[in-house]
């Protein structure tokens, strides 16, 4: 990616941020999807498209556009560092469980506790979590 592009992409994502972190998701959304339509082909091989992906499913999320979220949750994984990544199986995970996509689910929130235990859950409806416990067994240490 040419420095321009990269430098309009990083604004773009930095208001988007800002506006995410003011609860404006849809806002938030709209800077998103522009600094995605900027990357170059093949996208998905650029680092900033996990990020950029992740931030379009996160507010997706919010918005409760969880199928939305699931698509680019979903196609995020195909970028680079994504899989393993806590905080996006999270957000899959949980527009898996919106969708009533149970095992999918389960499967998505396993990963999340696996890579940031507990505390990735902290901040998060306890839905989510308490199911994560009804599909998995129990850690040695207990949950």
């Amino acid at each position: 990616m040419d420095d321009i592009t990269h430098q309009q992409v990083t604004a773009l994502s930095k208001q988007g941020a800002k506006l995410h972190e003011a609860e404006n998701y849809a806002g938030a959304l709209k800077k998103y999807q522009r600094a995605w339509e900027l990357l170059p082909e093949p996208k998905t091989d650029l680092e900033a498209a996990t990020w950029i992906l992740t931030a379009i499913g996160d507010a997706n999320f919010f918005i409760r556009n969880f199928q939305a979220g699931k698509d680019n949750l979903t196609k995020a994984m195909l970028c680079p560092d994504a899989i393993g990544n806590p905080f996006i199986h999270l957000r899959l995970g949980q527009c898996q469980f919106e969708l009533g996509n149970l095992d999918k689910a389960a499967d998505q929130l396993i990963r999340a506790y696996m890579g940031a235990g507990k505390e990735i859950f902290d901040d998060e409806e306890p839905k989510y979590f308490e199911f994560l416990k009804t599909r998995a067994q129990a850690p040695p240490n207990g949950w």
